[in-house]
């Protein structure tokens, strides 16, 4: 495993968002759920493609608080530009579980 130094790490801008619109994504090579996140007065809201429709609907997604970076360069995917990368990690099957702070905090606050 390579390392990286705190510099690195700290250059990765990863932030809390709450979901506030989810819909299906079916132009999508391989299954996805497109994402509208507000991040705060801040950064605003921001589009993302998440493959998490193993253990996610869109209705189950609005409301929800999700982990993701906000500084990677916006990537087309298809007709829809994702703008942030939504975190989560692999369960057994390669199904992705999101990640999220486990107390309500307010949007776009940011990991440490």
């Amino acid at each position: 495993m390579a390392t990286i130094s705190y510099d690195d790490f700290a250059a990765v801008d990863i932030r809390a968002g709450r979901v506030i619109r989810a819909e299906p994504f079916p132009e999508a090579r391989k299954p996805a759920i497109k994402l509208w996140i507000d991040f705060g007065p801040e950064i605003g809201e921001k589009k993302s493609s998440a493959q998490i429709t193993a253990h996610y609907t869109p209705d189950t997604l609005v409301g929800r608080m999700v982990m993701a970076v906000v500084n990677f360069a916006p990537r087309q995917i298809g007709p829809f530009m994702s703008e942030v990368l939504v975190l989560g990690v692999s369960d057994e099957d390669g199904g992705i579980v999101l990640i999220a702070p486990d107390q309500d905090v307010t949007p776009g606050q940011r990991m440490h």
